[in-house]
């Protein structure tokens, strides 16, 4: 056989049409954009098409806004709400003698701060004793509560006075809890809010 005759053969497999390597890259390209675009779409798809829940927070979300100017005593001295910024702060209301809700309300606030670990120190708890005097069992309980005699409450709150608020560092309304709480999730709340905060 002349060489003539051999050179088609000679370029071998290698030798590949054009339209062939057409259809390989384009289907290449396609494989690739699938791939990208496969997260966006079941992003989309978890956030239009799964039920979610309304609100991740526990307790209710209150429109920010500065806490009402709350005054009175402490250990005999002058207090002002005010003079905790910088803090993120649980405030309860209830008369010195504190019955059961009152002591329910106090006790989860304690355990929601004891939660948060490394992180308590981060939040201060304030009873506003509305009248009468605190009973020293009561107070011996709670060491790290201040006990502020303030006779108006959380006259001006807006979600009432038989509520925990908790405000933020910068002297803020941020969420009102019911005075009987699910305490995990109070303390969840908390927590999500120190991860988030860059302050206090």
């Amino acid at each position: 056989m002349s060489p003539a005759d051999r050179a088609p053969d000679s370029a071998g497999p290698a030798a590949a049409s054009p339209a062939g390597m057409t259809r390989r890259n384009r289907r290449t390209l396609i494989l690739l954009a699938l791939v990208s675009i496969a997260p966006v779409v079941a992003s989309y798809s978890a956030y239009y098409l799964i039920r979610r829940d309304k609100h991740a927070n526990y307790g209710e979300l209150l429109p920010t806004a500065p806490a009402p100017d709350v005054r009175g005593t402490l250990d005999g001295k002058p207090f002002a709400l005010a003079d905790l910024r910088g803090k993120w702060v649980f405030v309860v209301a209830a008369p010195g003698a504190c019955d059961a809700a009152c002591g329910q309300a106090l006790y989860a606030t304690r355990q929601a701060r004891t939660i948060q670990g490394r992180e308590m120190d981060r939040v201060v708890r304030v009873w506003l004793v509305t009248q009468g005097t605190p009973a020293p069992a009561t107070l011996a309980g709670h060491p790290d509560l201040a006990a502020v005699h303030a006779p108006g409450g959380l006259a001006g709150f807006p979600a009432g006075g038989e509520r925990i608020y908790l405000l933020d560092p910068l002297g803020n309304l941020v969420l009102a809890f019911p005075p009987d709480p699910d305490i995990k999730a109070m303390a969840g709340d908390v927590a999500r809010l120190l991860r988030a905060s860059r302050i206090g």
